[in-house]
């Protein structure tokens, strides 16, 4: 070797496997003319050359300037080692240290390249439906252990054929070290099952065939996709719709439309932000605008503004649509209130339940993940995660947010469960795990936490919880508490709700006080009562409480949460007139039984703003009864939509807040709404000035507390008008943040319990 020479080693961390980067870093050696080698470890990418100090340099700048395409590199550095003699530059086989350190990578959509080929007449992948490359494909839902290489994933059992180990090997090609190649002559298996269990066919062409012709029938058939089974009908198939929604035990709860392409999708008149999220590599589901022009049943998603849509983002099912060319029904495919099937056993007993016929491969689900769910704002363009899973889940990206604690694993709530680790650094934030109170979703959540914890090898040292006992999440965190004899966190839910606002904005050394808006359905409160409609001031390290909307009487435990008018009920107790509009929508006894009930002293109270909005849809003749989480609030705010839609957002029309100021109540609210409803005011209107007083309310707590930063979380934020109206009304006097990656609703509590785990820490030490 050359005097001048000398060896360099790097490092690269961050979202650095199974996107090629390997591959990459080989080429650009062979460019340079070095020599070496390049290697997954659980730590990153580690790679050493032979090279004089400017090229070296020169080398490593070039990897980290212009990295693969879905690659995000969080830590990188190069120093001199000990000379070590190289003749040739090789990508070496995965070792494993101690502990993780790397980011997980997540699913990725088909790619454009592999589109291409799969429809090539003359590419030997041509209709394969199983296609990858090392730019997309399955990642995160098959791996078992790190680092990510074949032999640690579920294409373990699959054994290339010469061809594709040729692909496999050779630098030029584009599937060079593609962990998940494959292809027809070494494929992974398809097969299509009838009611009966008898196969029908394992060839893809007639399986296309069969499955279109029984789509245009009005059957249902369930798919095994990337991350489970997705159940799937004719979307313009109104008996087809009503048969999965009986089955599926789903009356009301709208479904998700997936479409052959992009083309066909031009009618919803998509803005540039929903274009780019609907075909990018997480291929989400989409809620898009309604078209007056566009014909779509209505039992698709009921009387609400917004449909969800989504392309293929596996190459079996852009087969299957490519067959069919017309849109279908793709859901969650599950028993009712249970988890996504993934286990072909599972589908093959349970599933005939729903579908007529299952369609299964081979390659095992490691792990199970629902779609992701985004939206956009109608005026400012706001994106919204509604759910944040396949694609998007588990790593969690923050360059600027630098924690001192580590080794921390915050267990989450009870409603649209997740869990969140800070490991070695590097923060991992579980996927949407489903409610709790169903033993299926229960043993979903703990396959995925004991599943991330060896992936990681994770230790913890501090355990963090929700405050209410009852929830498993605590529990079962309690449990591990005692078990490991560490350290155990309980986090108020709301305050956790806020800390993840924090953390996402890098706000946890602010000088600046900053107030807190969170508004949801339910969580307990520090006074055991129900909170819901809070105000926290966050100054020095410290949440306080600041204000609340006021309490009411909280009824029947969580049958308030599925019947509005128990709300409504609870809200209009002291209000003659307004009693008067709900009454009739109990039978005697009932009235009997609640009358008596709010008697009690001993009855809890709630301050949820997500029960007032129940209230209002309720007394607006909207909804009594809901069938899902959401659906009342979601109707009075495309009420309120259609006011705004004719008038415009600088409509300024509220009830009252600055008359009532810091005396804002619900009993108050509802009496001038049944003013409203005498003098024959149009329901939309009452809607819009019910959104309106509500920011305007923020406007009045945000002047009295003298902040100038406003934030926001809680289910209550996913609705885009609300959203909407807060940026018009007061983005020119405050700077305004809401949840950005995360979702506002009880999926980022265990990042705020981990973020709230390390303002703690630091209090304490002040």
């Amino acid at each position: 070797m050359k005097s001048s020479l000398k060896t360099w080693h790097i490092h690269i961390n961050g979202l650095v496997q199974g996107i090629g980067f390997r591959p990459l870093v080989y080429n650009e050696a062979l460019t340079y003319g070095l020599n070496g080698w390049v290697k997954n470890d659980n730590d990153g990418v580690h790679i050493e050359v032979n090279a004089s100090r400017e090229i070296a340099h020169i080398f490593y700048q070039s990897i980290i300037n212009n990295p693969p395409e879905r690659a995000k590199i969080t830590v990188s550095n190069i120093i001199q080692v000990p000379i070590r003699d190289y003749r040739q530059f090789e990508i070496i086989h995965d070792t494993m240290s101690e502990h993780a350190k790397v980011h997980l990578t997540p699913d990725f959509a088909t790619c454009d390249n592999c589109r291409s080929e799969m429809f090539a007449p003359k590419n030997r992948r041509k209709h394969y439906p199983f296609i990858t490359c090392s730019e997309c494909g399955p990642r995160y839902s098959i791996v078992h252990s790190l680092p990510y290489d074949r032999e640690n994933t579920s294409m373990d059992v699959f054994t290339m054929c010469e061809v594709c180990k040729s692909e496999y090997s050779d630098p030029a090609d584009r599937r060079y070290y593609a962990q998940t190649n494959s292809c027809p002559f070494c494929s992974i298996g398809l097969a299509l099952y009838n009611s009966k269990k008898k196969e029908l066919s394992n060839d893809i062409t007639t399986i296309k065939q069969i499955i279109s012709k029984k789509w245009s029938q009005g059957e249902i058939v369930a798919i095994k996709g990337i991350g489970g089974y997705l159940m799937t009908c004719c979307a313009s198939n109104a008996k087809a719709i009503a048969t999965l929604r009986v089955r599926k035990r789903r009356p009301n709860k709208p479904f998700a439309l997936m479409y052959p392409n992009l083309d066909l999708l031009d009618e919803y008149s998509l803005c540039e932000e929903e274009v780019k999220a609907i075909s990018d590599h997480v291929s989400p589901i989409v809620l898009v605008s309604k078209q007056e022009k566009i014909k779509i049943l209505e039992g698709i998603c009921d009387s609400l503004s917004r449909v969800g849509v989504m392309l293929p983002y596996a190459p079996l099912f852009e087969l299957l649509l490519d067959e069919y060319k017309k849109p279908i029904i793709a859901t969650s495919g599950n028993i009712y209130n249970a988890p996504i099937v993934f286990q072909d056993e599972k589908a093959l007993n349970e599933l005939f339940e729903i579908a007529d016929l299952v369609l299964v491969h081979n390659r095992e689900i490691v792990v199970p993940q629902d779609d992701s769910v985004v939206a956009y704002t109608s005026y400012f363009k706001k994106r919204v995660v509604f759910r944040r899973s396949r694609g998007l889940a588990p790593t969690y990206f923050n360059d600027d947010l630098k924690l001192t604690s580590n080794n921390i694993l915050a267990m989450g709530a009870f409603m649209k469960s997740t869990f969140t680790a800070c490991h070695n650094g590097n923060i991992y934030i579980s996927q949407y795990l489903g409610d709790l109170d169903d033993f299926d979703t229960q043993q979903n959540y703990l396959h995925t936490l004991n599943h991330l914890m060896r992936l990681l090898r994770l230790s913890p040292e501090k355990i963090v919880v929700d405050m209410h006992s009852d929830f498993l999440s605590t529990q079962k965190g309690k449990a591990l508490a005692l078990m490991l004899e560490i350290p155990l966190l309980e986090v108020q839910h709301h305050m956790a709700h806020f800390a993840a606002l924090i953390g996402e904005h890098n706000l946890i050394h602010t000088e600046e006080k900053v107030l807190g808006v969170v508004w949801d359905g339910t969580g307990m409160g520090n006074d055991g009562n129900i909170w819901g409609g809070e105000f926290f001031i966050y100054h020095d390290y410290q949440f306080d409480r600041c204000n609340h909307f006021p309490y009411f009487h909280h009824l029947a435990n969580d049958k308030m949460a599925k019947e509005p008018r128990l709300s409504a009920f609870a809200l209009c107790a002291d209000l003659k007139a307004v009693q008067g509009i709900i009454k009739s929508k109990f039978t005697d006894i009932e009235w009997k039984i609640y009358t008596q009930k709010l008697k009690n002293n001993n009855v809890l109270k709630t301050s949820s703003i997500g029960r007032l909005f129940d209230a209002l849809a309720s007394i607006l003749g909207l909804s009594d009864i809901q069938t899902y989480e959401g659906q009342a609030a979601g109707l009075l705010q495309v009420k309120a939509e259609e006011h705004f839609n004719e008038y415009g957002l600088d409509y300024d029309i509220s009830y009252g807040i600055k008359e009532m100021g810091s005396n804002f109540s619900g009993s108050e609210l509802l009496r001038l709404i049944q003013s409203d409803l005498r003098n024959e005011i149009d329901v939309s209107c009452i809607a819009a000035k019910f959104h309106l007083t509500l920011v305007h309310w923020i406007d009045y707590i945000a002047t009295e507390q003298q902040v100038a930063k406003i934030g926001f979380s809680g289910g209550v934020f996913q609705n885009t008008l609300l959203i909407d109206l807060v940026i018009f009304h007061l983005a020119e006097r405050y700077e305004l943040l809401f949840n950005q990656d995360l979702s506002p609703n009880d999926e980022n509590i265990s990042f705020g319990q981990l973020i709230y785990a390390e303002i703690e820490s630091i209090r304490q030490k002040i």
